[in-house]
């Protein structure tokens, strides 16, 4: 097989108008101890494409207790070498998205993968430092800008002939999303515009996104094209199914 997904659960979290991410494991805390909160998994992927490996996203970059970080131990789960990631694909920059970019060693910055290019809109780097909301956290893209290979990418296109990207907007100004083909097996990316399966399901107009309606209607076009295509779905904060099928039941969305 020349295309294969795995999906990096970086846990569950509530998060509140300060914008911090807590952990949250229903089976210890109580969501009614934390009101006015979203409660959302994290998941990045990564996609062994050939001899490739390619990250989607890197998550809020925790550490576990002994200091190593949750996207590396992960990555060496599936049984691989996060030194061997050679693309990182951002949708785009916020906070949950971008934290593992770099992790701290010894109180020190360091990127998370040196041998990596990191693949990013143009608008959506230049928003990550101009823009005031706490959602970016500018000192992470201060050190990515020193330190790593960073490609930044205009509007649509084709990264390789395996990877096509496209500028949705919708839930930030530039966000991303990304279809991975290997000439059989179709993996759709969908970022914070599909982050969850059930989101297809219900139509609505999610007030955390800058353009919710223009969201929406993306959602209900990627679902279709994702039914007709065959495409694997990868849904970055699924509290049930991170990866699935999409079908079409008369007009209604079906998750397989």
């Amino acid at each position: 097989m020349s295309l294969q997904v795995y999906t990096l659960h970086e846990g569950s979290y509530s998060v509140d108008a300060t914008k911090k991410f807590i952990p949250f494991d229903p089976s210890i805390h109580n969501a009614k101890d934390r009101p006015a909160s979203l409660f959302i998994h994290v998941q990045p992927f990564l996609i062994k494409l050939n001899d490739s490996l390619i990250l989607l996203d890197t998550g809020l970059g925790y550490s576990n207790a002994e200091g190593k970080l949750h996207l590396h131990e992960n990555i060496k789960n599936a049984g691989f070498d996060p030194a061997d990631v050679e693309l990182v694909l951002m949708s785009h920059l916020h906070f949950d998205h971008s934290g593992g970019m770099v992790h701290n060693v010894d109180g020190k910055m360091e990127l998370s993968f040196p041998n990596a290019t990191c693949v990013i809109q143009r608008g959506e780097w230049e928003t990550a430092f101009s823009s005031t909301s706490s959602s970016y956290h500018t000192d992470i893209f201060d050190y990515v800008q020193r330190n790593a290979q960073i490609k930044l990418i205009e509007g649509n296109g084709n990264l390789t002939p395996e990877i096509g990207y496209e500028l949705t907007g919708a839930h930030c100004p530039y966000h991303q999303v990304f279809l991975i083909s290997d000439g059989e097996k179709k993996v759709f990316f969908g970022g914070d515009v599909l982050p969850e399966p059930e989101e297809l399901i219900r139509k609505f107009i999610a007030k955390y996104d800058f353009d919710g309606r223009k969201a929406m209607e993306l959602r209900e076009e990627f679902g279709l094209k994702a039914a007709e295509e065959k495409w694997n779905c990868l849904f970055y904060h699924s509290k049930s199914k991170s990866q699935a099928f999409i079908e079409l039941d008369d007009d209604r969305f079906k998750i397989v």
